[in-house]
């Protein structure tokens, strides 16, 4: 197994078109370049060590409307933070380097900013002669929060919401042909505002703020009525492409090319939608990730613009598939869609990558690990990291970043953000569903704002809340479930899918943002966490043919910060997964399991293994050896009479091979069984607690708890507790009857934590990072003592015990079972 990432140093040519044109920039930021240097930080990436000022990402920052001529102005701008109430400062005492925020290592200054803070960026740019007589258009790929924009003193506008881009026409503020003075003012109350993750104070799941200038600002010229805007909508049914341009007036011309050949034009005036048929579309997916060339040109008089841009014919939708279950489909057809949790953060540029290459790296790097999709989580990207997922083929699904929303002014900034996200990023064929809410996080109105984002882009999917709160509108059943993927049932109109599983963690010396960190469960080596990863790639197989989920989501892509649970490292050095490993396993080559779960046999043992690909043959030993293609084939159950280590291992005719099962099959005895009492009633007893000091690391010591109340349970469940949602406890007792004497397995879940006694000795215990662990014990027929202890702090909370026995397959404990002593239930 491969343990570290293979490192790439070259990346392939950029688009023509979203390089050309750019010009030196800076007249301000030359002066101090050579001293500039990144703060000290806890960790640093590769790319960020080889980040200059006349280096900050010099890409064209919007490759789906590019224009010939630009101005990049990142690079280092004078500085200055002053209390909030405080007007424009006569000296800026720091450089801070544009488009890292103010609390990154990257800017420069590492610094923390409050609310009562306002944050003020100064520099001078030039406009070039050959611009004269059109307009100059100054753009922001994204501010955090508010932003004031003053060109030679004068006030050209504001705006508020810290993930959309925004422009502002400055030509009336330049002065003359020499150097102008652009200053911007910038504020961030960091919530209740959209602001996802990022908090003042971070720790666990919420991170380090991002305040300021945090994307790319640049300049360009266009003539007087110009090309504002367009939406580009495929229609694969069709076999054409819908396009709208947005512009004051004029005619417009629109031509599609394949490879540089024009394969359609279209004619139309602004504001009209213009179609193109696309002769033999060639289907944007993943596995094909076609896309055509654009060019639009608006004529009105002798003034021209002309913008570049390119496309993909590709549909998503949801329907049945072949056997009629309810499916996300592309391009009309079924395909399982797996993907990593993408947060978006880094060590040493926080919301801003360190540069496109990185932006490129992590892109690449998650269709490496066999994922066809990334979960964008509460946090909108730039412009070219969509373009990199058009371009390599990853689906996104989108998130918007997450507010408070607790009032109605409030409400209106969320959907007015909400509404212009869409309309920026909406013509990347890579984005397939937005999602408004993540796990109730502000989360309001669901089922209208569901229906408004339908109704503004009707070509995608949305998923109208990601975990926890669903109201049953959109597109999507989406459920969270850790570490093990849950199983959702599709509906008629909605695909089942689990929008986070996973979180393995592991703590990993020499590339971590502290001395410390967490994962939903944890690991001490690659093997332990591979073999883990591996299981859960099975699993969401087995959910993927029953009940039938059409996607799933890991947790997640890179650790971040003290949260441990990454594929690779923060700092992007090292894969904790190996990718090889999890390609082959989300494709179904993985290790056999056992169908017979039992560790344990009363005379013979017997032991049942299969594999998630049907073309694997499968060979074993039982004399502690790693199976080789020369093993015993197997063909059916195996049986022993005594101890037995069993060995298995898959094998493909490609020459894939999987890692080996190993376990052991033990002879054991049945533990007698006991009289039960007298008049014995139907049900456990069931007591309840309150304790507002429980904790989500012990069980409590029951003894020294008074129950609330006592009651008669006829399942096992949490709803004894109900109404009450967190800070609880509660203690089953009674008898369990089996019918025959055997091994009985037993499988138990619990969020936060439980443990199972049967005739006084411990059985299983679990708590809510371990999934559905099982265990086996040894019954004779007839009554046996069982107890359930169940505490449950804060967050999710959950209960159940399943078990499976002689001719009993795995199934909740019926109530005829269950009993206990006649006691005064209360």
């Amino acid at each position: 197994m491969s343990r570290e990432w293979m490192r790439t140093r070259s990346i392939a040519t950029l688009c023509a078109l979203a390089c050309m044109g750019a010009l030196a920039g800076s007249l301000c930021g030359a002066a101090g370049a050579a001293d500039w240097k990144p703060a000290p930080s806890p960790l640093m990436t590769r790319w960020g060590k080889e980040v200059k000022p006349d280096k900050a990402w010099p890409e064209y920052p919007r490759p789906q409307m590019v224009r010939k001529e630009w101005q990049n102005l990142n690079g280092l701008w004078d500085f200055a933070m002053a209390p909030k109430a405080d007007s424009q400062p006569q000296q800026f005492d720091k450089k801070i380097l544009v488009p890292f925020p103010v609390e990154s290592a990257l800017s420069g200054i590492r610094g923390r900013v409050s609310p009562d803070d306002r944050l003020w960026y100064h520099r001078s740019f030039q406009v070039p002669g050959g611009w004269m007589g059109q307009r100059i258009l100054l753009h922001f790929g994204a501010v955090d929060w508010e932003a004031v924009v003053y060109v030679n003193g004068k006030e050209i506008g504001t705006h508020q919401g810290g993930y959309d881009p925004f422009t502002f026409d400055v030509t009336e503020a330049i002065k003359g042909g020499g150097p102008q003075e652009l200053v911007v003012a910038a504020w961030d109350p960091t919530g209740p505002y959209a602001h996802g993750k990022q908090v003042p104070k971070p720790g666990g799941i919420m991170y380090t703020s991002t305040s300021g200038i945090w994307q790319t600002v640049w300049l360009e010229p266009a003539p007087q009525n110009h090309i504002e805007s367009f939406t580009i909508t495929p229609d694969v049914d069709a076999g054409m492409v819908r396009l709208v341009v947005q512009a004051k007036a004029g005619e417009v011309n629109a031509v599609a090319l394949d490879n540089g050949k024009e394969i359609a034009s279209a004619d139309g005036k602004a504001g009209e939608e213009l179609k193109l048929a696309i002769p033999k579309p060639k289907l944007w997916s993943p596995d094909s990730p076609y896309l055509y060339d654009l060019k639009i040109r608006l004529t009105d008089g002798a003034a021209k613009d002309e913008v570049g841009s390119y496309f993909a014919m590709r549909k998503i939708s949801v329907g049945p598939d072949e056997k009629g279950v309810t499916r996300m489909l592309l391009n009309n057809k079924f395909v399982f869609q797996a993907g990593p949790l993408d947060q978006g953060f880094w060590p040493d540029g926080l919301y801003t990558a360190p540069s496109d290459e990185a932006i490129k790296f992590d892109v690449e790097m998650t269709r490496k690990y066999g994922f066809n999709m990334s979960r964008k989580h509460v946090k909108v990207e730039p412009d070219r990291w969509y373009y990199w997922c058009d371009k390599l083929g990853l689906m996104v699904w989108q998130d918007m970043p997450a507010g408070d929303e607790s009032d109605d002014a409030q409400k209106k900034q969320f959907e007015l953000e909400l509404g212009r996200v869409i309309e920026a990023f909406r013509n990347h064929p890579c984005i397939i569903v937005w999602v408004p809410f993540n796990e109730g996080w502000g989360q309001y109105d669901t089922e209208r704002l569901a229906g408004k984002i339908k109704q503004q882009d009707p070509s995608r999917l949305v998923n109208n809340a990601s975990g926890w709160a669903d109201k049953k509108v959109g597109d999507l059943f989406d459920i969270h479930s850790y570490p093990v993927p849950g199983a959702p049932r599709p509906e008629p109109t909605r695909a089942a899918v689990i929008g986070e599983y996973g979180g393995l963690g592991f703590n990993l010396t020499g590339h971590m943002w502290k001395n410390e960190g967490w994962g939903y469960q944890s690991f001490q080596n690659f093997d332990d966490l591979n073999a883990r990863y591996e299981e859960l790639c099975r699993i969401l197989r087995e959910r993927m043919e029953d009940p039938g989920i059409s996607a799933g989501v890991y947790t997640q892509l890179t650790d971040i910060e003290v949260e441990n649970n990454g594929l690779m490292t923060y700092d992007r050095e090292v894969c904790k997964v190996d990718p090889k490993g999890s390609s082959l396993a989300l494709q179904g080559y993985s290790a056999p399991v056992k169908v017979v779960e039992a560790d344990l046999f009363i005379g013979e043992g017997s032991a049942e293994i299969k594999c998630g690909r049907e073309d694997a043959q499968i060979r074993y030993t039982l004399d502690g050896s790693d199976p080789s293609k020369s093993s015993t084939l197997y063909q059916g159950p195996i049986k022993v009479k005594e101890a037995t280590t069993v060995k298995a291992r898959a094998f493909w005719a490609n020459g894939f091979e999987s890692r080996v099962l190993e376990f052991r099959l033990t002879p054991t005895t049945a533990a007698p069984a006991v009289k039960l009492p007298e008049k014995a009633e139907p049900g456990l007893l069931v007591s309840y607690f309150e304790d507002n000091g429980l904790s989500r690391e012990k069980l409590p010591d029951f003894s020294a708890l008074k129950p609330a109340r006592v009651a008669v349970a006829k399942e096992i469940s949490i709803k004894p507790a109900e109404p009450r949602k967190e800070n609880y406890a509660l203690r089953f007792e009674g008898y369990l009857t089996v019918p025959a004497t055997g091994v009985y397995v037993f499988y138990l879940s619990a969020d936060d934590r439980a443990k199972l006694t049967i005739d006084g000795k411990d059985v299983i215990a679990v708590d809510y990072t371990q999934g559905t662990p099982r265990a086996a014990v040894g019954l004779e027929a007839g009554a046996h003592a069982l107890r359930l202890d169940h505490c449950q702090s804060v967050g999710g909370e959950g209960l159940d015990l399943k078990y499976a026995g002689p001719d009993i397959p795995r199934r909740g404990i019926p109530l005829e079972a269950l009993s206990h002593a006649p006691a005064a239930a209360q």
